[in-house]
């Protein structure tokens, strides 16, 4: 039986997977660490093989505290690493902090930890360049977006992706890499469903990319294969849902219209001051341009990950 350690507990997709490993007997112990309080009333709070802890991550020390205190006492096997800043507005050193500097934190302290013999951390399809030349189906060999020019949501979630790779056979925990598809679900940090949970669509005129989204059940299955699996490596995890850009959003039941594309970053950045929206047009441009779908193969020979659940469309 094993013992896990859940950042980002208190998400969507760290709720769910709780829930998972709590209903698996080969899990004995799950230790759920994210920002919100114990008092929020967490849907999983009264199991007695379950323990919740309140830490900022974006604190060396902190985490330091954690993984040598309550996750030594628990010990803990296996790490897996959800937490994520959501908020592609938002930027800045505590943004970096808890997107990079926490992956850091972990990866140098399962070197020298006790117990913890494996940390799984979960990427972004967000991660891999997109453009005219490049093929739309995309294996874990596709070039990154490395350029500078790169909003700091992209840039962060590169250099965490990287920093976990660079560590591979270095320390003695093994490190698993899931680059997900975009789980189509509130509260998940998705870009795409802030741009198709909106009252209306903009999107470029003349372009209709192919998309490949997942359900959060998806996601979920992947890191739970992942976290009781072993061996190491860098893994893409498709969703069960690949469909071009206008048919999602017809789905999905939001108005669209075709625009010029120098008109809609404009009518975007006034509309997320008017209004709060999520969706950034600017780091999404090229996304809406050129399409990208994960290659699952890897992940389906080697962890046995298969998508199964499609998106619940509204309209589907």
């Amino acid at each position: 039986m094993m013992s896990v350690l859940v950042t980002g507990a208190s998400t969507p997709i760290g709720e769910r997977l709780v829930r998972q490993l709590l209903g698996d007997t080969r899990v004995k112990h799950v230790l759920g660490v994210g920002h919100q309080s114990a008092e929020v009333g967490l849907p999983f709070g009264n199991s007695k093989r379950f323990t919740y802890q309140q830490v900022d991550l974006r604190s060396a020390r902190k985490v330091r505290d954690l993984l040598f205190g309550l996750a030594k006492d628990l010990r803990v096997d296996v790490v897996v690493h959800l937490s994520q800043h959501r908020s592609a507005h938002d930027s800045g050193d505590s943004v970096r902090r808890i997107n990079v500097e926490s992956t850091r934190s972990i990866l140098e302290l399962a070197d020298r930890h006790p117990t913890i013999r494996r940390v799984v951390l979960r990427s972004f399809a967000e991660v891999y360049q997109v453009g005219l030349e490049l093929p739309v189906l995309v294996t874990e060999d596709h070039p990154l977006n490395l350029g500078r020019s790169a909003p700091q949501y992209v840039r962060d979630r590169v250099e965490a992706d990287l920093t976990a790779c660079a560590q591979m056979g270095l320390i003695d925990a093994e490190i698993v890499v899931l680059r997900t598809a975009e789980a189509l679900a509130p509260g998940t940090g998705s870009q795409l469903y802030h741009f198709l949970d909106s009252p209306f669509c903009l999107r470029p005129a003349g372009f209709d990319p192919m998309l490949n989204v997942a359900s959060v059940d998806d996601i979920v299955q992947a890191v739970t294969l992942a976290t009781l699996g072993s061996g190491e490596g860098v893994f893409n995890i498709p969703g069960a849902d690949t469909l071009p850009l206008s048919e999602c959003v017809r789905k999905w039941g939001t108005p669209c219209l075709p625009l010029p594309g120098e008109l809609i970053r404009p009518m975007y950045r006034f509309w997320h001051l008017a209004s709060g929206s999520g969706f950034r047009y600017g780091l999404n441009r090229k996304r809406m341009h050129y399409g990208l779908v994960l290659d699952g193969t890897r992940a389906k020979e080697t962890l046995g990950y298969e998508p199964k659940t499609p998106v619940v469309w509204p309209h589907g």
